[in-house]
């Protein structure tokens, strides 16, 4: 007999094998155990479109669901879009009491907790909420306030320089860092940089396998902040590979500086399906991002390396004080090769 938070816990576990690929809808877990207790489907949602974690689990558990009990991440959409509602499908089951981690936000989605009800089903709300929140935050985060969750990543050595004094920069970190960046690039809708690092590293901004080249199932959007349109035509970011924006202010609108409004970007990404963003480069777009307040993660890569001059990680990010610095607080360090990979939240200041 599996408990309730058992199956919680391997509902978040089997949600994230969607992450990356689902936008712009959530991922998604269930686990469904009969009237025993015993698991006897699980599923999750693994693309836009696809039939969600409930229905692969229904249609795994057959006859045994009725009676049982469905545990699932989020709150089981109550309206009909490219699938029908989850929430008719648990009541045409029969299922006695459905477990919910967290509610639904979109309020287009939402109501299937009431729908749940009111056919006298059982239905809990809060398990391991928490957990399935972190597991879906991007989501979750981008649907309630109606713009993208941005995490910025960076490379840098010890003493904080993304460059040498002579600008090389190839490479900073180990190839695992590196691997781990691309495994994070899959997991994001849309890649973000500026047009700066466009001109002077050339890059591919590209998800892909290092150890042979090949290039992942899935690539998300390439986004080149690009306010004057000086992306070259023959730019890496320009080829087949995977998507590309090249996002001007003429397009997107223009800030007080006449640079591209960074607010209206992530909004005009909202409105693209865009529901988790990475942003890769360089230095100056991050400093403006970190400076409007619009960073909601910082993965950084440390190289146990010194250079003692050369380009900085990080500048002009609204800091010119110590009283002004963007404190951090760090959920996780974990040793990639030789490298640390440090994660941190920005707290957020009052007033």
């Amino acid at each position: 007999m599996v408990s309730v938070d058992e199956a919680m816990r391997r509902a978040i576990d089997v949600a994230a094998r969607g992450l990356g690929t689902t936008s712009p809808n959530p991922v998604v877990g269930c686990v469904l155990l009969d009237a025993d207790g015993e698991v006897v489907g699980e599923g999750f949602h693994a693309y836009a479109g696809g039939p969600h974690a409930e229905i692969v689990a229904l249609a795994q558990a057959g006859r045994r669901a009725r009676g049982g009990t469905a545990v699932v991440t989020l709150e089981p959409c109550d309206h009909t879009g490219r699938t029908g509602p989850c929430s008719s499908a648990l009541v045409h089951a029969g299922v006695a009491r459905v477990v919910i981690a967290v509610p639904d936000p979109n309020p287009v989605a939402s109501g299937g907790a009431a729908t749940l009800r009111a056919a006298g089903i059982q239905v809990e709300l809060g398990v391991r909420a928490a957990e399935a929140e972190a597991g879906n935050v991007a989501w979750l985060t981008a649907t309630r306030r109606g713009w993208p969750y941005v995490i910025w990543k960076y490379a840098a050595t010890l003493d904080g320089r993304s460059a040498a004094a002579d600008g090389t920069s190839m490479w900073i970190t180990s190839e695992a860092a590196r691997m781990d960046v691309h495994a994070l690039r899959g997991t994001v809708d849309a890649v973000v940089a500026g047009v700066g690092t466009v001109l002077t590293d050339n890059p591919r901004l590209t998800a892909r396998n290092l150890r042979d080249g090949t290039l992942a199932i899935r690539q998300p959007l390439r986004v080149v902040v690009d306010s004057a349109g000086r992306t070259p035509a023959d730019a890496r970011v320009r080829d087949a590979a995977a998507p590309t924006w090249i996002a001007t202010a003429a397009q997107v609108g223009a800030g007080p500086d006449g640079r591209v409004d960074l607010p209206a970007l992530l909004a005009a990404l909202h409105d693209r399906g865009v529901r988790a963003v990475l942003l890769e480069g360089g230095p100056r777009l991050a400093g403006a991002f970190l400076a409007a307040g619009l960073v909601d993660r910082v993965v950084g890569y440390v190289a146990p390396r010194l250079l003692g001059a050369g380009p900085t990680a990080l500048v002009d990010a609204g800091v010119s004080t110590i009283a002004q610095a963007i404190d951090l607080e760090i959920t996780d360090v974990t040793q990639v090769g030789p490298d640390l990979r440090i994660t941190a939240l920005p707290r957020k200041r009052e007033g």
